[in-house]
């Protein structure tokens, strides 16, 4: 079975969730005899080269509009290689791509629903009935929680056809960590701080985060580049926040790296856009203690109260300080971090997804 991951954009031009979830299951689909290979745009133009394994087709972004990049050549390239391919799996949202879907017109496509668009609401009124068209299409729309499936207006519109796969992780395909990292590391940022990994995003709650920081005493970490880094950066050195380190963008080993010595993995994520967090999910795997914000999302299927960590209400740092505080207990962060692997050795491994996606896949057929 040959395969076509459709997304906005994919490694290594960026490092967010979908595209290393994409990653995962392209790698974990090759033992099941499924080939993977991904389309997207780049900012680089029209190309096609390897990423660890995967034929990577990437078109010219023409045009950025509200986080939806337009291509004109991704319309014929789509074209000339959808017949190599038995079923094309996109990933929602990216209202381009159902444009491109339309025009192709390929009958056994699945999506996975990676999240509701929340802020764009006047041009989401404009885009309903387009998106209206893509999901009456697609065979399956696949949520990755049940949290999510419940909560999206969307998803119980289309319930019909929506499926639950969560985001499953292969602990294999990390990278050790050296003894020279880790030694760098230790040296660079200490031990035992809070740690955040992720794109540096408006619904990503860091100005919560900092807010919290002040006057703790907590030993904050954020690693990851975004559209909010330079914000954040005058805002840590306006409030002089000794106690908050920004080390940018990582790479795989160095995150291993920064999971390792890190107490707790903190995600303050305050809007919907935040629909799984696989960075969680990491320090889930790692066995740490976890710390979230309760937005009706696939972060409280991963992170569980008092079991996996501490969840608080959004946007709400005196919570979140709080909640970082008490892991500052030895006793009760392991406790946490212990709840938080047997969780992720129950749920959230690799091999379940995979199989829960080769299901859906086998069906599209039937």
């Amino acid at each position: 079975m040959k395969i076509l991951h459709v997304f906005k954009t994919f490694l290594p031009e960026t490092k967010g969730g979908v595209e290393q979830f994409i990653l995962q299951l392209a790698h974990g689909m090759q033992d099941k005899g499924v080939v993977s290979d991904v389309f997207c745009l780049s900012s680089e133009g029209d190309s096609e080269f390897f990423f660890k394994g995967l034929r990577v087709y990437a078109c010219r972004r023409d045009l950025n509009l509200s986080s939806t990049g337009f291509s004109i050549s991704a319309f014929r390239r789509l074209k000339d290689i959808v017949d190599n391919y038995d079923l094309i799996h996109y990933h929602f949202p990216w209202p381009f791509m159902d444009l491109l879907h339309l025009y192709v017109g390929r009958p056994r496509c699945v999506v996975t629903y990676h999240s509701d668009i929340i802020k764009q609401v006047a041009l989401y009124k404009l885009y309903r009935p387009l998106m209206g068209r893509f999901l009456d299409t697609v065979q399956f729309i696949v949520s990755t929680s049940p949290q999510y499936a419940k909560s999206s207006l969307v998803l119980k519109e289309w319930a019909h056809k929506v499926e639950i796969v969560p985001i499953g992780l292969d602990y294999n395909t990390y990278p050790l960590a050296s003894f020279d990292r880790l030694s760098y590391w230790r040296s660079a940022v200490g031990e035992g701080f809070f740690l955040f990994v992720g794109a540096l995003r408006y619904y990503k709650g860091l100005n919560y985060l900092l807010k919290a920081a002040e006057d703790s005493g907590l030993s904050i970490v954020i690693a990851g580049s975004g559209p909010l880094e330079r914000t954040l950066r005058s805002e840590i050195r306006n409030k002089m926040l000794s106690n908050v380190s920004m080390v940018g963008s990582v790479s795989e080993e160095d995150k291993v790296c920064l999971m390792q010595l890190c107490r707790a993995v903190v995600f303050p994520s305050h809007l919907r856009s935040e629909a799984f967090g696989i960075s969680l999910l990491e320090g889930a795997m790692y066995g740490k203690p976890l710390v979230c914000c309760d937005i009706d999302t696939g972060t409280t299927f991963v992170n569980r109260n008092s079991y996996t960590g501490i969840v608080v209400p959004p946007g709400d740092f005196i919570a979140l300080r709080r909640a970082m505080v008490s892991l500052c207990d030895d006793d009760f962060a392991r406790k946490m971090g212990a709840g938080a692997r047997a969780r992720f050795l129950e749920f959230f491994q690799s091999a379940k997804m995979i199989d829960g996606y080769l299901d859906i896949y086998r069906r599209c057929f039937l």
